[in-house]
């Protein structure tokens, strides 16, 4: 009888490196790159808080230690010294929780919204004073919505912005027509109202 010959056992997953690796923890520590990454969104964001307006920066929710650091950065007018400080205020972010980083981020969002809303307030501040001082019919169309304008001191303004842009004066009256206008869309508003737009069709010429 011939002697049985043994064979090696192949173990599972043999020839496939990586059939049976553990699967990659969730937790572990971020790459290098990420790493980085993270590092110049902080920088960034710290950049942000010190370009803030004062009376926005007060309302940022932040440590103490990174309000005092952002106001020195403020303070310090030199290329050079202002460059330290900002890398002192990313350190001190990086210190920072997540929960801390997602309010500042928050705030910041937020003040952005409120910009895009004060420039399409301007831009429809621009338009009615465009459609006043070009068609008469715009005047009625404006007094209709917003009847507590003072029509003479108005009438006066569309006059005298006209006169001076043929005459090609300095814009005096053509300043005082926004403030005008302005006033008027302030005074329509009631809380969580929108400003009222000149409807379609609004800024074609008077037959």
């Amino acid at each position: 009888m011939p002697p049985m010959t043994r064979h090696p056992r192949h173990s599972p997953g043999a020839g496939f490196p990586g059939a049976f690796a553990p699967e990659p923890d969730d937790d572990s520590p971020k790459s290098k790159s990420q790493r980085k990454r993270d590092m110049h969104a902080l920088q960034d964001l710290g950049s942000e808080l010190e370009a803030l307006p004062k009376d926005r920066l007060a309302r940022v929710p932040m440590p103490e230690v990174l309000e005092d650091a952002i106001r020195e950065a403020r303070r310090i007018t030199s290329h050079e010294g202002k460059r330290r400080q900002m890398q002192y205020v990313g350190k001190v972010m990086r210190g920072l929780n997540d929960d801390e980083i997602d309010a500042i981020r928050r705030a910041l969002d937020g003040f952005k919204g409120t910009s895009k809303a004060e420039t399409a307030r301007l831009h429809l501040i621009e338009r009615w004073r465009e459609l006043l001082l070009k068609d008469d019919e715009a005047l009625t169309r404006f007094l209709a919505e917003h009847p507590a304008v003072d029509v003479q001191a108005l009438r006066s303004l569309i006059r005298n912005a006209r006169k001076e842009q043929q005459l090609s004066k300095p814009p005096r009256h053509f300043r005082e027509l926004f403030q005008a206008i302005k006033s008027a869309l302030e005074a329509r508003e009631q809380p969580g109202a929108a400003a009222a737009e000149p409807s379609p069709g609004q800024d074609q010429e008077p037959a």
